[in-house]
């Protein structure tokens, strides 16, 4: 039998560019692996509702009734799946050959790896990491939210990814998680996924994308740093009064 592996891919097919850019990345996952070897379940949800009921090929597509939010989706992944290992995913990647048999191959030598992701050249490359290296540990610099790879019982020890983050810092918030509770997290060299840049933001209006960034940063602020609730809602509402009368 296969090891069977959950593909979680967040998607935003609101037009043809990007309906074949998500149809660009469930292919490469299906072409990635001996299927006899590894087996992908790919959940795809769409965030494009107008589309709805269209099904990617070779997919489970579901539409989510809530409004988007990154942690929010990927959570909803989570608890519609079951296998042991679950890779949450971006909608603009390429997946390398084998680049999922080089993770579990980490991960059979080190049982304590929960948490994985893959080297993108795109990112890891310029960062001088070594592509035919041993894994890498390690959270900031190291850790590509685009694509992580996990054992399912990670979320028995960190929970479920936090809804108040909607796009940004979604990954910092993650790694910030990890370290909390004393996660291991490694970058895997030879498991290679190009990650093709934030595709779905393109074109999107400039107020739509402030609201995915800035807030967010606020948020994570007051989380991680500053710790306080008042001095983020003052930004908060600054902001949407900034934002209100178009400054």
């Amino acid at each position: 039998m296969p090891v069977r592996i959950d593909i979680i891919i967040l998607s935003y097919a609101k037009d043809n560019a990007l309906h074949a850019v998500t149809e660009q990345t469930i292919r490469s996952v299906l072409d990635s692996e001996d299927p006899e070897k590894i087996a992908f379940d790919i959940l795809v949800i769409e965030s494009a509702k107008d589309v709805r009921p269209y099904a990617f090929p070779n997919t489970r597509t579901i539409y989510p009734e809530a409004k988007f939010g990154y942690n929010k989706y990927m959570n909803i992944g989570i608890k519609a799946t079951h296998n042991e290992f679950v890779c949450l995913c971006n909608n603009d990647l390429i997946f390398e050959k084998n680049w999922a048999s080089e993770i579990l191959k980490a991960i059979d030598n080190d049982p304590a790896l929960l948490s994985a992701n893959p080297f993108c050249p795109n990112f890891h490359e310029k960062a001088k990491f070594d592509p035919q290296g041993p894994p890498v540990e390690g959270y900031f610099g190291v850790l590509g939210g685009w694509c992580i790879f996990v054992k399912r019982k990670i979320f028995d020890i960190i929970g479920l990814f936090d809804e108040n983050l909607v796009f940004w810092y979604c990954d910092a918030d993650y790694c910030q998680t990890l370290m909390k509770y004393g996660v291991k997290n490694c970058l895997v060299p030879t498991s290679v996924v190009v990650h093709l840049r934030s595709e779905s933001l393109k074109g999107m209006k400039a107020s739509e994308f402030d609201k995915l960034t800035q807030i967010p940063r606020f948020y994570y602020s007051y989380k991680w740093v500053h710790h306080s609730w008042l001095k983020y809602k003052a930004q908060t509402l600054l902001f949407n009064v900034k934002a209100l009368l178009g400054a």
